[in-house]
This record gives C-alpha cells, structure tokens and sequence, in this order.
C-alpha cells in the first residue's frame, strides 16, 4: 500500500463535451486597462487625441463611451497575449516604477484568465502635473 503511485487524470468538461475556448483581443484589453488603473501613479490611458476625444464626451453626457479599453491594444495568439499601453503618470512618481508596477499587474490579472503574458509594452505618453 505505501508503494502506491497516485496519478492525475486528464478532467473532461462538463458533459463530456469538449471544444475550444477563445478569448477576444478586446476582453485582454478591458482586464489590461482595469490592472494599469490600480496601479499608484497611473493617471490616465491614451494618447493626447484618445483623451481629447473623451473629454468632448464626457461634456455631452457619454462619458462611459470608450473608457474601458482606451490606451491599450491587445492581440492573443494560441493562448498568449501581447499588450500595448499608453500611460499619463502623475507627476512625482518615477516613470520606471509605475511601469514596473503596471506590468506585473498587467500580467498578473491576463495570467489569471488562462492566458500567458507575452510582451507588455508601455508608452509614457503625459505627465499629470497637480492630480496626485
């Protein structure tokens, strides 16, 4: 009995079905951009245009159109993604830092949805001067 050699056995989905699973470039990039937001230091996301346009909605009411994925681009490819990210940081934290930080996060939340963290580029695009 102490000789015996316990195995894992390959699980199979509810139901015996099987299939493949798929997520969208667009989901990596609304977890990316909720990680980056959590990181001390990230004032915003997205260039100058990206925040200029979301300005103009914000004053006419629409203020939640594009917010969840602006800064960022993603592409997934068998099970790893690649990430783009555009950071204002408030001004006083060091660029290297936040980014560090922003990364770990990034990678962190994307590995926890299945996923491997490929690359994770990040653009310092503004300072935030007076929001911290």
């Amino acid at each position: 009995m102490g000789d015996e050699v316990t195995r894992e056995l390959p699980t199979m989905p509810v139901g015996g079905v099987g299939g493949a699973t798929q997520i969208s470039d667009e989901v990596v990039e609304k977890i990316a951009v909720a990680a980056a937001k959590s990181v001390p230091g990230v004032a915003e996301l997205g260039g100058d245009i990206a925040r200029f346009f979301n300005a103009v909605l914000d004053r006419v009411g629409l203020d939640q159109v594009g917010d969840a994925r602006r800064g960022c681009s993603a592409h997934v490819t068998d099970g790893s993604a690649v990430v783009n990210l555009v950071l204002v940081i408030d001004a006083g934290h060091p660029v290297p830092q936040v980014t560090g930080e922003v990364r770990a996060a990034v990678a962190s939340a994307i590995e926890a949805y299945g996923l491997h963290a490929a690359e994770i580029n990040i653009r310092v695009d503004d300072v935030a001067i007076g929001t911290s």
